[in-house]
């Protein structure tokens, strides 16, 4: 009998426009001066003229104005007129598109998971209750002793949780009436515009770590949220802890970027992974192109 044909996943195709506008874009940076170029300008924050750009690239004035048109015809940098002077100034959504344009081609930004999947039928997962807090602190403390999980050296006090936990957005795992774990989020800001936006954090009993009570709790936390119209979770994880990396990937989340030597645990530096997941409600669409530098539409129209 002939053996049974792999069922592969199915390609994603990245749209023809896009496509044309990021091919744009590195074809531009292609020439190695383009991109000593763009540096040049990039760390001069107020603006440089093409004459500095030849004393400092060591070009002449007819390569370097060539170089700069070039750049400027796809968005990189801005021109504008002071007097003779023409000043070249970086475009900074260079800062966001790139990285933007890497990840759309890399697949980064196709749409992400709902939340994890099988999650064991014996973790049950509710709304934390009052009488719920002394396990909920005890597996606090489990977290800080293994310097994994947070920077905090001493559990915060049941009041300082409660007062800066959503509400409706705190809940606890049981297994066999225990509570083994929990998770919960807190606002980023008070402001209106980020009332949307929530910060996470799910802690497991050190006695039921690889039970699937984290993917329980998560599953519970980003569907939740989702309904709420929380439209952003985000997290911060140790870099070193890619149990929970791998967690909150399946959950949705992306990792953002690192933040480098962000604080002290017993007087070490460490980095952490920043992630964010983007609601999967419709809020938001994860395949929506960034629009810069610039767009085929806006060079074209």
């Amino acid at each position: 009998m002939a053996p049974m044909p792999i069922a592969l996943p199915q390609a994603q195709v990245l749209p023809a426009a896009e496509a044309a506008t990021y091919a744009d874009w590195f074809a531009c940076l292609a020439e190695p001066m383009r991109v000593r170029l763009l540096h040049a300008v990039a760390t001069s924050p107020k603006g440089v003229t093409v004459g500095a750009l030849t004393e400092i690239l060591g070009t002449s004035q007819s390569t370097t104005s060539h170089h700069v048109r070039k750049l400027a015809d796809v968005g990189f940098v801005h021109l504008r007129k002071e007097g003779t002077a023409t000043i070249i100034t970086i475009n900074q959504a260079c800062c966001s598109g790139l990285p933007h344009a890497a990840d759309a081609i890399m697949g980064l930004l196709a749409p992400r998971p709902c939340c994890p999947d099988n999650v064991p039928a014996d973790v049950t997962v509710r709304a934390l209750r009052p009488d719920d807090w002394t396990a909920v602190r005890r597996i606090y403390g489990e977290g800080i002793a293994t310097g994994l999980a947070t920077f905090d050296t001493t559990v915060p006090s049941r009041a300082s949780l409660d007062a800066s936990w959503l509400p409706d957005h705190r809940w606890v795992a049981e297994i066999d009436g225990e509570v083994v774990g929990w998770t919960a989020a807190s606002p980023v800001s008070t402001r209106d515009c980020y009332s949307g936006v929530a910060e996470t954090a799910v802690y497991v009993a050190e006695s039921h770590r690889g039970r699937g009570v984290g993917k329980a709790l998560l599953h519970k936390q980003v569907t939740d949220a989702d309904t709420a119209g929380l439209w952003t979770l985000q997290t911060s994880v140790f870099t070193e802890n890619r149990a929970a990396i791998a967690l909150h990937h399946a959950a949705g989340y992306r990792t953002v970027g690192i933040r480098e030597r962000i604080a002290q645990f017993d007087g070490i530096w460490h980095d952490t992974v920043f992630l964010e997941r983007r609601s999967s409600s419709g809020v938001l669409s994860h395949d929506q192109p960034n629009p810069s530098p610039r767009t085929e539409s806006e060079r074209t129209g």
